[in-house]
Order: structure tokens, then sequence, then C-alpha cells
């Protein structure tokens, strides 16, 4: 099982993988969201005021791989919008970036929440 960009990972977790990691309590994170399907939390490094990271349990390489579950990634932009609500004024900025060219560092989908006051053009 590998996290490179060319080396997808199987099955519904992989253990090289920092989400992963994440998601299963070995490496600890800020968590403003948990439910069965996803986990959201703080971005270390952020680009807005609130930036939160919704992550799917389940490992799944990119939002292409993920858009075979509309109802999963329906989700992902619901948890989005009660993030920002709570979090910040309830306008938000989402974005999923695919490919390492994109600025994909992990080969987990994830989708980027930024809120909290006027974003800045090309953030993230």
């Amino acid at each position: 099982m590998g996290n490179s960009d060319t080396e997808p990972a199987t099955g519904r977790h992989d253990p090289d993988c920092v989400f992963c990691r994440i998601i299963a309590g070995e490496i600890p994170s800020e968590r403003v969201h948990e439910d069965d399907q996803l986990i959201a939390f703080k971005d270390l490094h952020p680009q807005a005021p609130v930036h939160v990271l919704v992550v799917p349990r389940e490992h799944r390489r990119d939002v292409t791989e993920l858009a075979q579950q509309p109802d999963l990634l329906a989700r992902i932009a619901t948890v989005a919008g009660e993030v920002a609500a709570t979090h910040a004024d309830g306008e938000f900025r989402l974005i999923f970036n695919t490919g390492a060219s994109a600025g994909q560092s992990v080969f987990h989908v994830h989708a980027h929440v930024l809120a909290g006051g006027k974003l800045a053009e090309g953030a993230l």
C-alpha cells in the first residue's frame, strides 16, 4: 500500500497515509466534526481565519475517485457548510486539490473549507 502520487492505496485504510493515521487516532488533530463517514479537523497551516479539512474515513485517492460515491461527496459539502456556519459567518470556499501539480500533497481525498472574512484571491 502506498501514499505516493503514482501508487494507489487499496482497501479502506492505508497505514502509510497521514490522514488514515489521523482518522485512526495515531496522530493527534483538532477535530471540529466527527461522524461515521467523515472527520473534520483544523489545518496545521491555515490559509484563512477558518481552514478546516473534511476527510472521509474511507481511503479514496482524490475527488474523481470520490465522485463514484455521490452521497458521500454531498455529505462533505453539507459538513463544510455546517463547519462554516459554526466557526465563521456561514460563507465559505470549498476546494479539492487533485494531483500533485494541482497542489495535492496527501493522496487521501480531502476538502479544504476556507472561511472567516473576505478571502484573498488565489488562496490555495
